[in-house]
């Protein structure tokens, strides 16, 4: 395999609207780095369920930042990485970067498949995002003051999208990061009713926390008519990821970027301040 990256690659950032994606492109934007967003509304569709749409998007691409949505935990996502790591590999992509899960095991198996799909890879396997909070399901619950989740006293350390972006744009766009894994975590570790008390101080709010059982969460999900597959990927996670098994912190983020990682009480002083979680829940639906 190469061991240098070529000349300012062409890349692609799947998921190039979301969390990590978007945060991807606008620093590779900003570098002045050629980068397509892969998206159904870009203007090169990309739709992970459609693979008639991925020679196009990947077409005159050298990188690919991979994002697979909603989760590479969720059934079928094994198969989907094999087909796109062969597609990638059949017009000659040089670099893969792999966002991964920390403490899944399809999202381990994912590893594997991009690991032996004889491309240059590298893995990023993060902890469970501190923006979870305000750019997902977690943030009407906030706005409204009661979040109930079938989440116990287990440490989670949550790390910021911002640093998962930092150590993603290295990769991509810096020599040395070839057949490197980086599990990335924040610098502390926070249970869920710790973090929502962390938010409730930054914010000035009384925000309270309630552990609610897995059943009772589901049967509200399903009161809510959530789609199941939702349901099922969120009982997974909370019964199985948050087990206890990624209740240890790495310093990954610190070797890569040379800093330290963003302490999720920094996160929640810094979005506080946006505003976002006082807002109305309706004008963010």
């Amino acid at each position: 395999m190469n061991t240098q990256l070529p000349p300012k690659p062409h890349t692609l950032v799947t998921g190039g609207t979301g969390k990590t994606g978007s945060r991807i492109v606008n620093r590779l934007t900003q570098m002045d780095w050629p980068v397509r967003i892969g998206s159904r509304s870009a203007t090169i569709p990309f739709d992970w369920y459609n693979p008639d749409t991925w020679a196009p998007a990947l077409t005159d691409i050298q990188a690919v930042y991979i994002c697979f949505q909603p989760d590479l935990a969720v059934p079928g996502a094994t198969s989907i990485i094999r087909a796109f790591t062969q597609q990638a590999a059949k017009q000659g992509i040089q670099h893969v970067v792999l966002l991964s899960g920390r403490g899944e095991q399809e999202a381990q198996d994912c590893e594997q498949i991009v690991m032996q799909c004889g491309i240059n890879w590298t893995i990023v396997r993060a902890s469970w995002f501190s923006q979870n909070f305000s750019e997902g399901y977690l943030l009407e619950p906030i706005q409204a003051g009661y979040v109930a989740l079938p989440a116990g006293d287990v440490g989670e350390p949550f790390v910021d999208t911002d640093d998962i972006a930092d150590v993603a744009v290295a990769a991509l766009t810096q020599p040395g990061h070839y057949g490197q894994l980086y599990e990335v975590t924040g610098p502390k570790m926070y249970s869920f009713a710790e973090a929502i008390a962390v938010i409730a101080k930054a914010t000035g709010r009384n925000i309270q926390y309630e552990y609610m059982p897995i059943a009772d969460y589901t049967a509200v999900m399903e009161q809510y008519e959530v789609p199941a597959d939702v349901i099922a990927l969120l009982g997974y996670l909370f019964t199985e990821v948050l087990d206890g098994r990624n209740a240890s912190i790495t310093g990954d983020i610190e070797r890569v970027l040379g800093r330290p990682a963003k302490d999720f009480a920094t996160y929640a002083k810094e979005t506080a301040a946006a505003g976002i979680w006082n807002a109305p829940a309706e004008e963010h639906k």
